[in-house]
């Protein structure tokens, strides 16, 4: 039987190490792509007994990155199930002072990279039926000061979401996820590990009592990978304890 493919950007730490664990548990073969080289062996050398994994060093907002991450997957593998596009870096600038240089950074990695892996890893995707899944963020539903650059970008991520789920209809399946405050302290790289401490203020933002973890973006992200959720493609969905919509007065 054909092993399964799931590719995951910024797969070495934070969200994308937890989505590299649970794809790698539910038995695919997984490709991580990262541009720290530092903690994507890290990362690889943890899970190497959980299956078959492979970290790339790529920065998907470089085209030739992409192509050569595409190449090298299927080298190994042949083909590829499940792109999630998951790659992210952010910079709180005030407006006024956010440099073009910035903000460009900031669109190529979030933006345009997904983008280009779609583009690149499509011809595969369709030969296999497969499936994308954009990470977005509820920063493109709502905002704090100085985020113009990240919440354009995932604001970006859903409009290419419906977009891309048009255009490659009906072979490949593109949905988004949004998620709220994130924990990923645990999910660093050994150096930078942390022990997460919450407040009650801060788990009382969250109509579920907690923040989030990084296995509650994985969970989803499998279910959307799978024939379960073979009739929802296009869409976004939020994940983040109820706190885009619980109303704060301070």
């Amino acid at each position: 039987m054909r092993k399964h493919v799931a590719v995951m950007t910024g797969g070495a730490q934070g969200i994308g190490k937890a989505l590299a664990h649970r794809f790698l548990l539910d038995g695919f073969a997984v490709v991580i792509a990262d541009v720290d080289e530092e903690a994507g062996r890290e990362t690889e050398a943890e899970y190497t007994g959980l299956g078959a994994i492979r970290f790339v060093k790529a920065n998907v907002a470089s085209e030739p990155d992409v192509v050569r991450l595409v190449a090298d997957t299927l080298a190994a593998f042949n083909g590829v199930n499940v792109l999630i596009n998951n790659a992210a870096i952010g910079c709180n600038e005030p407006v006024t002072e956010l440099s073009l240089t910035d903000w460009d950074r900031v669109i190529g990695v979030n933006l345009t990279g997904p983008f280009l892996c779609a583009k690149h890893f499509a011809p595969s995707l369709r030969q296999r039926h497969g499936a994308i899944i954009n990470i977005a963020s509820t920063r493109a539903l709502m905002s704090e000061p100085n985020t113009e650059a990240y919440s354009a970008s995932k604001g970006g991520i859903m409009a290419l979401t419906h977009a891309l789920a048009a255009s490659l209809a009906p072979d490949v399946r593109v949905n988004c996820i949004s998620p709220g405050w994130i924990e990923t302290g645990a999910w660093r790289k050994a150096k930078e590990r942390t022990t997460p401490v919450h407040s009650e203020a801060d788990k009382k933002q969250h109509w579920v009592g907690r923040v989030g973890q990084p296995e509650d973006i994985s969970s989803l992200a499998a279910y959307l990978a799978s024939a379960q959720s073979g009739f929802i493609t296009g869409s976004n969905m939020v994940v983040d304890g109820g706190m885009t919509h619980k109303m704060i007065y301070v």
